[in-house]
């Protein structure tokens, strides 16, 4: 691949997707990789532009043709990368953004060894229940979204070439939108 692959990962809440899209809002040359997911769509996203919101047997055919760069199953929900999707930076002379749980940046990693991997780090556990609770996450898995996020905090901060803690929007996103730029300059 010719254009530069950049994973931003982080635990169910962080942040990920409004750093990303305040980022690239100063960067034309990075094209946002779209998921494709079985889960169904929260009020006000939009298939095509925040996920692919897919049948489970979609997924699954999808999978049978080796569709995904990457896949995992969240919180009963399937979430996977399409290749298509790195293609068509490929094609369009970019850089692909991935926005991914850190399990899947992993394996993007395994795959595609020159890939930057970013993690997004909240303040604290507890900014972190609080920001899923307002976002009206489900309170049925706490517990299990809590154990995961430390989990994936210990390995973000040690398997992860940059990290950013997100503990004020303009400042993390600005810093994540000159991680990007340092990366595309180290390239040519």
């Amino acid at each position: 691949m010719n254009g530069k692959v950049f994973v931003v990962s982080g635990p169910s809440g962080v942040g990920k997707t409004t750093l990303i899209r305040k980022a690239l809002e100063n960067l034309d040359s990075i094209y946002y990789s779209i998921s494709a997911t079985t889960r169904p769509p929260r009020e006000g996203e939009v298939t095509g532009r925040d996920y692919y919101f897919i049948t489970d047997k979609e997924f699954d055919r999808l999978l049978d043709s080796d569709a995904f760069l990457e896949w995992e199953n969240v919180y009963g929900n399937r979430y996977g990368t399409l290749k298509s999707e790195v293609e068509k930076a490929k094609r369009l002379g970019k850089d692909a953004l991935l926005e991914l749980d850190v399990k899947g940046a992993l394996k993007v990693k395994s795959k595609i060894t020159d890939a930057a991997l970013i993690f997004i780090m909240p303040p604290s556990l507890e900014v972190l229940e609080k920001r899923r609770r307002a976002r009206g996450k489900d309170e049925g898995n706490i517990e299990e979204r809590r154990s995961l996020a430390t989990k994936e905090i210990q390995q973000g901060g040690s398997l992860f070439e940059f990290v950013i803690v997100n503990d004020e929007i303009e400042r993390a996103s600005k810093e994540l939108e000159k991680i990007l730029k340092g990366e595309i300059q180290k390239k040519h």
